[in-house]
């Protein structure tokens, strides 16, 4: 008779309850069935997520970057997402494209409108390797992004209930963005100011910190000269920055932060990466 062996000891885990042991042997199983198909093969790897950030000196745009990749990886975690900037920081688009090889990716813009980088910039970079890349859409213009912009300024103290007489007649806001000698970029940025608009059901003017006008000052000016002193800034920007510190210093009422990690902007990241993916690849290009 073969002597039998006992197996070996599991790690001692401590479990306050059979449901509990239940619940985390499903987990644990369910894990490991998502990467695998119901014929027993592995399902391959989805195209890496890049994440195209502009770069900047200031290390909160880096660090606001970092977090909502993190966001990302929470949201899908067998999604693998990288990180590439444009300029000023570290890693460069084409050091983290040159890193994938042969492995197929989708970059994904962290810009809010058209102009020279989406045009450009993004598309040199991956036509310079040979990675088999898509380049997907900007951001904006999008209603995620009005809501996001809502979300910041009432968190920045914007009124959710005007019912004073007079005081919503008073109210407005400057939406104010980078700027860009592209025109379809302040079309884009226009249309990001008329849903938010809607959302507020008060006048919202884009305005721009350079390379377009008006300026946030002049769009002040212009405000103040219909009669609407209760203004507030509405800070277009995806992390903060020079610009966006220089245009909320410039607020005569209250300013928003920036765009930064909020839960809609992971999911637009995500849904633009979709969208590229699901597109024909002339389209897509």
């Amino acid at each position: 008779m073969t002597a039998s062996h006992p197996p070996p000891s599991e790690p001692d885990i401590r479990l306050d309850s059979t449901a509990h042991l239940l619940n985390s042997i499903g987990s644990r199983l369910a894990d490991r069935l998502r990467l695998v198909s119901p014929i027993g093969r592995r399902h391959p790897a989805p195209p890496t997520l890049v994440l195209v950030a502009h770069g900047s000196r200031d290390p909160r745009a880096l660090a606001t970057v970092r977090a909502l990749m993190a966001r990302l990886r929470a949201l899908r975690p067998t999604l693998p997402v990288r990180l590439g900037h444009i300029e000023l920081t570290e890693p460069l688009l084409p050091d983290t494209l040159a890193a994938l090889g042969d492995t197929p990716a989708v970059c994904v813009p962290l810009l809010l409108g058209r102009g020279h980088h989406v045009r450009r910039d993004i598309p040199e970079a991956v036509a310079a390797t040979s990675v088999n890349a898509r380049v997907a859409a900007p951001l904006g213009p999008h209603p995620l992004l009005a809501e996001t912009l809502y979300d910041r300024l009432i968190e920045a103290g914007w009124p959710q209930d005007e019912a004073e007489p007079g005081r919503r007649g008073a109210a407005a806001v400057v939406l104010a963005a980078a700027g860009s000698r592209d025109p379809d970029s302040a079309t884009d940025t226009r249309r990001t100011a008329r849903l938010l608009a809607g959302r507020l059901n008060v006048p919202v003017i884009p305005a721009y910190a350079s390379a377009a006008a008006p300026t946030v000052p002049a769009a002040l000016r212009a405000l103040a000269a219909r009669g609407r002193h209760r203004v507030a800034i509405a800070s277009y920007f995806t992390a903060p920055g020079r610009f966006a510190t220089q245009c909320a210093d410039q607020s005569p009422w209250l300013a928003s932060a920036p765009l930064g990690v909020h839960p809609a902007m992971a999911r637009l990241i995500l849904h633009r990466y979709d969208q590229s993916l699901a597109a024909p690849r002339t389209e897509a290009a």
